[in-house]
């Protein structure tokens, strides 16, 4: 009752308080104000927007910040810095919008931490909408004393505790390798959502971490917070970059039985994931049942099939792939370029490089190393040298390409020399362990004993590099091929681990050839325990103890090669005619074309000079036919 009377007291008082108040009356120039701001509000074109802003300096309307936020959004930096520039005194809204503009339109960083500073120097607080893209700018170009600084201000200003700039500084260290720091800023935050186990398991996986982002995605889980889509894709990198195929295909499950959008994002993760886990079945199943595919997935899918042998397969789904007219990009045509190499396919890398030249992406260094190393497998060294000396950039791994494509094709000096070239550039390339694999392969091949002491002294002494197998391998080889069988023996005996099946075999099959039964049987011995179910091994053996007329040792190796149910390898070899490729194996029945194979083989024995004793009869035909044959074992 009470209060009843005191609200029909107030009513009427209000009622009169309102009746004394004048009705707002808007001038034409607030009119016209409000009908520039309310088209500008729902403008989609920049161009537009510049002539609202041409209208507001005829009507001398000054409102910079409605300008520069829908520039910001319109992606127009350009005529957004040109607003900012004639505003006499900024405020912090103007400040961050193009801070953000800056980060994540422009991605400009420079230009981001060049707006922070000069925030501050004309007495401007920064706060939790400047910091997170500070952070970004920071990450982005690895400036941690800036993002510490940063940090550091945060804490002062009591802006710790917000989600978003935590997030960016999480990121931040992450991309940064402080992955401690990372850690502690997540540990910090008291009231974690998603977003923050999403940047952690992120961070980790990212920055190669892949077992802590595992082991967070397990507490995550723990907690009670369920996995997003990015919470999957950060997790299936992990397991694939360990390799964990039973992880992997629990979230395979948890994204079918949750109904998430097997999309590009989620999709790709899942086949990049089983192709490095080396499940191409599930792989593809994956991609085939994929509605939409775009240029990324296709990727995936190819590079997974070029990383796990299956070039011709790679081959088949790129072809696919134009067919279904998605433009390939640099990374496809990395995978298809891997896989022309691997099989020789001369002709599609040709067709490969003619198409890169077009677009312009032979100026890239990868896809241009990628061309050396494709021509250089196929036999066509001029051509990698072409494409070499094309290269108006080159990395190490150009340089290592080019050197060890010209070791390993004989050409010893030229090799040596390019490795001489190298040196000479300077700058950021510096020669690595690739980089002396192949000028030590190009001593093994010219013979070159004492230039191979020397380098590998060199590499060691000059630049500090630990020779690995693949060095010890070189020089074993080149003192076996000089014959000096007993250094080679030393030389392993001074290795800092135990020699590989290289190694060792490359130094059984010179004692084979000098027949020198000593070092051939301390080797062989090495050898039996390592791989004893290569037949290479007891064959070259046998053949040893023959040499030096140790008969029953020579049995006594074919007896126990029969025992132990091992077959000597047959020979392989292929075979290219226009698109297809042939494979033939040692002991295989007639291929239903071999006559006209045989056909293109003498022509290009014809081509090059030789001319076979033949003529057109069937019967002689037939002859070389099965002399070419028992040639492939």
């Amino acid at each position: 009752m009470l209060r009843a009377q005191v609200l029909t007291r107030l009513v009427p008082r209000q009622l009169s308080l309102l009746k004394s108040q004048p009705i707002p009356v808007h001038s034409p120039e607030e009119v016209h104000c409000e009908s520039l701001l309310s088209i500008l509000r729902r403008c989609t074109s920049a161009r537009t927007v510049q002539q609202i802003h041409s209208q507001m300096v005829t009507s001398s309307i000054d409102k910079p910040n409605f300008l520069l936020a829908k520039l910001v959004d319109l992606k127009d930096m350009s005529y957004a810095s040109l607003v900012f520039s004639r505003i006499p005194q900024p405020n912090d809204y103007a400040f961050n919008v193009m801070i953000r503009g800056l980060t994540t339109t422009r991605h400009d960083y420079s230009s981001t931490l060049h707006f922070y500073y000069r925030m501050k120097s004309v007495g401007l607080k920064p706060n939790n909408f400047t910091y997170p893209f500070l952070f970004i700018a920071c990450a982005n170009l690895f400036e941690l004393d800036h993002g510490r600084a940063a940090h550091s201000s945060v804490f002062k200003t009591g802006l710790d505790s917000d989600s978003h700039t935590s997030h960016s500084l999480i990121m931040m260290y992450a991309k940064c390798r402080e992955l401690e720091n990372a850690r502690k800023v997540f540990d910090e935050i008291a009231d974690r959502d998603l977003v923050s186990w999403n940047s952690m398991i992120s961070g980790y996986a990212k920055m190669g971490f892949a077992a802590n982002a595992v082991e967070l995605f397990g507490k995550m889980g723990e907690e009670g917070f369920m996995p997003d889509e990015m919470t999957v894709v950060s997790t299936l990198t992990a397991c694939r970059d360990l390799g964990d195929l039973r992880l992997g295909k629990w979230i395979e499950g948890y994204v079918l039985d949750n109904g998430m959008k097997l999309n590009s994002y989620v999709g790709s993760a899942l086949i990049d994931m089983y192709g490095k886990c080396g499940d191409l079945t599930s792989a593809r199943r994956i991609f085939d049942k994929m509605v939409k595919r775009d240029v990324v997935t296709w990727n995936a899918m190819i590079t997974g099939y070029a990383q796990n042998g299956m070039a011709d397969e790679a081959i088949t789904l790129f072809s696919t792939m134009r067919e279904a007219g998605i433009d390939p990009d640099k990374i496809t045509l990395l995978g298809v370029l891997s896989s022309c190499a691997s099989i020789g396919a001369l002709d599609l890398g040709k067709w490969v490089d003619t198409y890169v030249s077009h677009s312009g992406l032979r100026r890239d260094v990868y896809v241009g190393t990628a061309l050396i190393d494709m021509y250089a497998k196929c036999g066509s060294l001029d051509n990698a040298l072409e494409v070499f000396e094309d290269m108006s950039q080159k990395n190490e791994v150009s340089w290592n390409a080019m050197i060890s494509a010209l070791a390993f094709h004989g050409r010893a000096k030229e090799s040596l020399a390019l490795f001489d070239r190298m040196l000479k550039v300077g700058g950021d390339v510096c020669p690595n362990d690739i980089t002396f694999v192949g000028v030590l392969s190009a001593c093994v091949h010219g013979g070159l004993v004492t230039e191979g002491r020397r380098l590998f002294a060199l590499m060691c002494t000059l630049f500090g590099l630990v020779p690995k197998i693949e060095h010890y391998s070189c020089m074993v080889d080149l003192f076996s091929r000089a014959g000096l069988l007993y250094e080679a023996w030393s030389f392993i005996e001074k290795m800092p681990g135990k020699p590989d099946e290289v190694v060792l075999g490359s130094l059984l099959g010179a004692c084979q050839k000098r027949r020198n039964a000593d070092i051939g049987e301390r080797v062989m011995r090495l050898l039996l325990k390592i791989e004893p179910s290569n037949s290479g091994n007891y064959v070259i053996s046998s053949k040893l103890y023959a040499d030096v007329k140790k008969w029953d040792e020579s049995a006594r190796m074919r007896i126990l090669m029969r025992q132990r149910g091992i077959t000597k390898t047959p020979g392989c070899s292929w075979l290219g005619i226009e698109t297809q490729l042939h494979e033939f194996h040692a002991g295989d029945n007639l291929h239903h074309s071999t006559v006209e194979m045989y056909q293109v083989l003498v022509e290009e024995m014809d081509r090059e000079g030789y001319i076979p004793k033949a003529d057109n009869s069937e019967e002689t035909e037939d002859q070389y036919i099965g002399v070419w044959m028992d040639s492939l074992d």
